[in-house]
């Protein structure tokens, strides 16, 4: 499954990038559940996310890495139910007088998790992101 959201923002690229870099950036990509940083280790931060979905609570574990041209890659600890690998990237690339935010997911669901059951909440998903980096580059101060 691959799943993909762009929108602009009247930032530069690079400042984008280093707003959505931070913790707080991270944190809030998941707003809707409680999503604490676990781990940091060189360009890489690892998150756990509390969350209850089809009457059941579970734990998400991401590890973000911050890569030297500014994406951000991400990939999910796949120790669940659903997902066989979940990974994905946030990329920045000029626009005008702005950025061209985009973010990617590709993942596969494990041979029991038909694709369909799981594309809409993926969907939602990917907006809720979405519409949450947006919202922190846009209100974040210059440096």
């Amino acid at each position: 499954m691959r799943l993909e959201k762009s929108f602009e923002v009247d930032r530069p690229p690079d400042f984008a990038s280093r707003i959505a870099a931070r913790d707080e950036t991270l944190l809030n990509l998941f707003a809707s559940a409680k999503t604490a940083i676990v781990e940091r280790e060189g360009n890489r931060r690892t998150t756990q996310t509390h969350y209850h979905a089809l009457g059941r609570d579970g734990v998400a574990t991401f590890h973000f890495h911050t890569l030297p041209d500014g994406r951000i890659s991400f990939e999910k600890v796949c120790d669940g139910n659903v997902w066989q690998e979940l990974s994905g990237t946030v990329s920045f690339a000029k626009r005008g007088s702005g950025t061209q935010v985009t973010l990617k997911m590709v993942g596969r669901t494990k041979s029991l998790v038909p694709e369909f059951a799981i594309r809409s909440p993926m969907r939602d998903q990917i907006e809720q992101m979405a519409s949450s980096l947006r919202a922190c580059i846009e209100s974040a101060d210059e440096d």
